[in-house]
């Protein structure tokens, strides 16, 4: 039991665990939302698009959430500019949108020197979390929680229907744009944990475990809370006796979940199958 109890016993592991239950319901909760409006490639895209955001708020001297946040919400209302005003596909301008903006974060970051390690940008540093990390992480998860809790109904009209939500008086331009800024927001509130590159698997993977398993909406929400904040506590407690990166090894558990889920579908469809027969 000593054994198993060691993770727990160091401080650095401490802040890493504590980042995980903060992070994890409400990326939980806004993957399923993606899931439903097939937006995967959205949070892909925003997620790759704040690096060039990053690095000028560094030049600046500005927080670097802040530059990460405006970078994303720059992103989100270019795509949807081009989206609207060309004939190209929505997700061949967010492919375009994201490449170039990543690729120019890169150029940015080689052309600056700073001790800013690039691979805590790009794959986080769950274990190298400060106080103001799980400050920052932990209101910005509060506010985001409480915004698609209390909007979720709204959301998910507009999600499945987005012409009869504008028939009943929904606001839905501001559902659009809303659920954005809560993209952006996330990705800010994930940066430091998993980084740009393995945020879209907080962003997709708890969904889409979720959608896998239920049926009703409420219950998605409560197993994709449980699925997300269950593989990042399993994935930072197996990182330590694997001697891996936290956050890597996160969403390994989250894609072997994923797995799970949808072999778990294949055999009780196959079983429903058998009983009509």
């Amino acid at each position: 039991m000593g054994d198993l109890l060691l993770p727990f016993q160091f401080p650095f592991m401490h802040g890493a665990f504590y980042i995980a239950l903060l992070i994890g319901p409400p990326t939980a909760l806004l993957s399923c939302f993606l899931v439903l409006k097939g937006w995967s490639l959205m949070g892909d895209a925003v997620s790759h698009a704040v690096l060039p955001g990053v690095v000028l708020a560094y030049i600046v001297g500005l927080p670097l959430i802040v530059g990460a946040f405006i970078a994303g919400m720059v992103c989100s209302l270019l795509t949807g500019y081009l989206d609207a005003n060309s004939r190209v596909r929505q997700d061949t301008v967010m492919g375009v949108v994201f490449s170039g903006m990543f690729g120019l974060g890169l150029v940015l970051y080689t052309k600056i020197e700073t001790n800013v390690h690039l691979d805590h940008i790009l794959f986080g540093n769950m274990l190298g979390v400060t106080a103001q990390d799980l400050w920052t992480s932990g209101i910005i998860g509060a506010l985001v929680c409480a915004a698609l809790l209390l909007s979720w109904k709204d959301l998910l009209l507009n999600a499945f229907d987005p012409a009869q939500a504008r028939a009943i008086g929904l606001p839905v331009a501001l559902l659009h744009y809303g659920l954005l800024v809560v993209l952006s927001l996330t990705i800010v509130a994930t940066l430091k944990a998993v980084g740009l590159i393995l945020a879209i698997g907080l962003l997709i993977a708890p969904g889409a475990i979720a959608f896998l398993i239920t049926r009703q909406f409420r219950n998605m929400l409560i197993v994709a809370v449980l699925a997300s904040t269950g593989s990042m506590v399993a994935g930072v407690y197996l990182s330590f006796w694997i001697a891996s990166d936290a956050g890597p090894t996160v969403i390994l558990v989250l894609t072997a979940l994923f797995i799970l889920a949808f072999l778990v579908r294949i055999a009780l469809n196959k079983r429903t199958q058998r009983r009509a027969i």
